[in-house]
């Protein structure tokens, strides 16, 4: 489906206390940051939150024994961003954390939804989970797509992911292999259907 196409679905649901949230959802490196920033592009008064801000510091990872499953569902700070997603509906402005990955850590308050924001668009691999505590937010977006990536073509991009960060190949299929793989199907098995699905072969 064409950019315009789901821009124009976007813009058909209704606005709810003056704004309307939509959830992309997929596996690392499915390209939810490229399809979300390219519709905050095509989308009047949008604006992108992507999760990643909500990554727990790798000192609180390391402590917990989680460090080496970064990115996995629970490695996020998951009450400060049912927070940030439920205020969207009662404030104005909101300040949100972002995440740098060269430094490899959250930005806090590092982005930021105005007064004239309508439509915010938050990108993120378990925004749809139908496990506690996030199966808490599914009833907040008003519209989802699900980005559905083969697990081959999964692999390559995460590989390549890993390689562009410096790592060797061997370590960046350990990686792959490990944690990043393991996610992704994590996030199939047990995410509700969304209200759109993007195949991607």
């Amino acid at each position: 489906m064409e950019l315009e196409s789901i821009a124009n679905k976007i813009k058909q649901v209704p606005l709810i206390a003056s704004r309307r949230i939509i959830a992309i959802v997929g596996p690392p490196a499915s390209g939810k940051s490229t399809l979300a920033e390219s519709l905050e592009q095509q989308i009047a008064q949008a604006r992108v939150l992507p999760m990643d801000g909500f990554h727990r510091d790798n000192a609180d990872l390391e402590a917990h024994g989680l460090l080496a499953r970064k990115g996995a569902p629970e490695t996020f700070e998951v009450a400060g961003f049912e927070r940030i997603v439920r205020a969207i509906r009662d404030e104005t402005t909101i300040s949100f954390p972002t995440f740098d990955r060269r430094l490899d850590r959250a930005v806090p308050n590092g982005g930021h939804i105005r007064a004239s924001d309508e439509t915010i668009i938050i990108e993120g691999n378990y925004l749809l989970l139908d496990v506690l505590p996030w199966a808490r937010m599914r009833g907040l977006w008003d519209f989802s797509i699900m980005l559905d990536v083969t697990p081959q073509e999964l692999e390559r991009r995460l590989v390549e992911r890993w390689l562009t960060h410096g790592h060797s190949q061997k370590e960046a299929i350990a990686r792959v292999q490990g944690n990043d793989l393991p996610n992704a199907l994590y996030m199939r098995e047990h995410s509700t259907q969304a209200d759109l699905v993007l195949s991607q072969s």
